[in-house]
């Protein structure tokens, strides 16, 4: 989860990254509890072909603690990174860095569209990639 300064509330974005493709969604939330990032998390994860969504693993926040209702909902298998272990769930603090570039702290999110999260990181291409962008690699 990326988090922002204090004067914009509990605004926060929620990324969910394949691991092959390393494509990203980005969730923006205008609250840290836990049953609107898992609404929001869960209706993403719909939208995705079931071969993306096999497994889903959070770090320990307490904005996942609703994971049982999730897993009964998409029939997703849910894992939990051990604690204080950033390293297990790496290709998604290299996304949230790469985020970081265009969504720093001092960002007021809310003045960004969901398009704009949605196509960001998505449409770059990646030297991990062979060149190609996240989309492409996906839709293949």
């Amino acid at each position: 989860m990326i988090l922002f300064r204090q004067r914009f509330g509990s605004a926060n974005v929620t990324s969910l990254v394949e691991r092959v493709s390393r494509f990203t969604v980005l969730l923006k939330s205008a609250d840290k509890r836990t049953r609107p990032v898992i609404d929001k998390v869960s209706a993403a994860i719909r939208a995705l072909p079931q071969p993306a969504r096999r497994s889903i693993t959070f770090d320990r926040g307490t904005e996942f603690v609703s994971w049982p209702h999730l897993q009964a909902e998409i029939g997703t298998s849910i894992w939990f990174c051990d604690p204080s272990a950033p390293w297990q769930k790496g290709t998604v603090e290299n996304t949230n860095r790469r985020a970081r570039r265009w969504l720093p702290r001092e960002r007021d999110i809310g003045q960004l569209s969901d398009h704009d999260f949605r196509d960001r990181l998505n449409a770059t291409a990646r030297k991990c990639l062979g060149g190609k962008s996240s989309v492409e690699v996906f839709q293949a």
